[in-house]
């Protein structure tokens, strides 16, 4: 992990994803954050956000914000992947921090593929303040609702964010109270 007082630039990003492509993931088994039947990997803890989308091609719109990372560039992070939107796909970010940018890597390890359910999870590489996985869900209901779900299933890592949960919690929930807002604005 590693945190830096300016953004990483793009050639930085891709050295680690070169990196990324033999790291293995922090924790096992995968999958827990796509299906709450799977348990949780000892030591991680599972958390939910979810918020309604609005218009008749909000579940269109969202698919395709996914597909292109809209989502995650919205929330104001920079993303480089080294393939497309599948499994084992490695992605490299750059996230804002109160002050400064952490960079982080992942796997993809599940995506979902549904006539109303879309969406992937996201595994945790050794670069990355956290242990576990994330998932970016949308799902059409019967009645036409429309809901864009984010689920990790992770614990910090990171030694200060270890000593102070509070803040490794609010931060995570900014972070994603900035995805949740980026897929409403994609929508739209």
């Amino acid at each position: 992990m590693s945190v830096r007082l300016r953004r990483s630039s793009t050639a930085r990003l891709r050295s680690l994803l070169v990196e990324a492509a033999s790291a293995s993931l922090t924790y096992e088994p995968t999958g827990a954050s796509v299906d709450e039947s799977t348990p949780v990997p000892q030591g991680l803890e599972r958390h939910r956000w979810a918020t309604d989308l609005a218009g008749d091609e909000a579940f269109e719109r969202g698919v395709t914000a996914l597909e292109e990372w809209q989502v995650h560039l919205g929330a104001g992070l920079t993303v480089e992947v080294d393939g497309q939107l599948a499994v084992g796909t490695n992605v490299a970010m750059v996230a804002p921090l109160p002050v400064g940018f952490i960079e982080v890597t992942c796997r993809i390890v599940a995506i979902v593929d549904e006539p109303d359910r879309f969406g992937f999870a996201y595994g945790t590489l050794p670069v990355h303040p956290e242990r576990g996985e994330e998932s970016f869900i949308l799902s059409r209901f019967a009645d036409g609702r429309v809901t864009f779900t984010v689920q990790a299933v992770s614990r910090p890592i990171q030694p200060l964010a270890r000593l102070v949960p509070p803040m490794a919690g609010a931060l995570q929930n900014q972070a994603v109270d900035r995805y949740l807002s980026a897929m409403a604005a994609a929508v739209r």
